[in-house]
């Protein structure tokens, strides 16, 4: 798969969005959405963790703490770890097309959890909010005792919680979100994952329950704005763009690395 992804997929819309800025370095996102990541402490070698994937071996150290998290936090959670000195952590990062399919998430971070705790962790922390598992996900957390980020889903703890559910609350029920991540893989995710490549004509049964397309950015960057806002276009939806930075990441990550 290719992380420059093309103008337009068979049987698109119209409204085709420009090319993906480039990744730098072995995390492509392609890598992250298909097969996902581990990377140790030294944020050095980099595999996959996904099927048929050649599996590094995280060094558990003194004080290491394993974060489990979805391959689409990839990025962010790197550039935290550097700027904030967070050397005890090693992330696995599983593959993010698990975000088009909820049901599989509990039990690949419960086989993790449990593949960490065989490499010597002895700490180990979830970096996926509830993310449409209806509580599954808690439930694996509460009997292999580990605890994850809160929130119902990655949205939420980017915009903040407490703001993201008083919007909720205030009426915000019909707006489709796109982080950084999803900008960049909105048709490898969105529109090849939901079929629409295929079938177009499902476009106002996936998306008719929506109004607009609420882009969460973690970073100013103007061609993933406009591959955000050409997503929209591509939708029927309208557009907005909030900035959020990396909301409550940071501080999930600092508790996760405190001794």
């Amino acid at each position: 798969m290719p992380d420059a992804l093309p103008d337009a997929l068979p049987g698109a819309l119209p409204g085709a969005l420009p090319p993906a800025p480039p990744a730098a370095g072995p995390l492509d996102d392609a890598t992250l959405t298909e097969l996902g990541a581990e990377l140790g402490a030294e944020l050095g070698a980099v595999s996959g963790t996904g099927p048929g994937a050649e599996l590094a071996t995280p060094r558990a150290g003194p004080g290491s703490v394993l974060v489990i998290a979805c391959g689409a936090l990839a990025r962010e959670v790197l550039a935290l770890q550097r700027a904030n000195g967070l050397e005890t952590l090693t992330l696995a990062c599983l593959p993010a097309k698990l975000h088009n399919r909820p049901e599989q998430i509990p039990e690949a971070v419960r086989a993790r959890i449990r593949r960490g705790r065989a490499e010597g962790f002895g700490r180990i922390f979830v970096l996926y909010a509830d993310c449409g598992t209806g509580g599954q996900l808690d439930a694996v957390c509460a009997a292999e005792g580990v605890e994850r980020i809160a929130g119902p889903h990655c949205y939420s703890f980017f915009e903040g919680n407490e703001s993201f559910a008083a919007r909720h609350e205030a009426g915000e029920i019909t707006a489709f979100y796109l982080t950084d991540f999803l900008a960049r893989q909105f048709d490898t995710l969105m529109w090849k994952g939901m079929g629409l490549d295929r079938h177009p004509e499902l476009l106002p049964m996936i998306f008719g329950g929506y109004d607009r397309l609420v882009y969460l950015a973690q970073t100013d960057d103007p061609a993933l704005t406009a591959r955000a806002e050409a997503a929209a276009a591509r939708l029927g939806l309208a557009f907005e763009r909030r900035f959020t930075g990396y909301g409550e990441l940071g501080d999930a990550l600092a508790r996760a690395a405190a001794p």
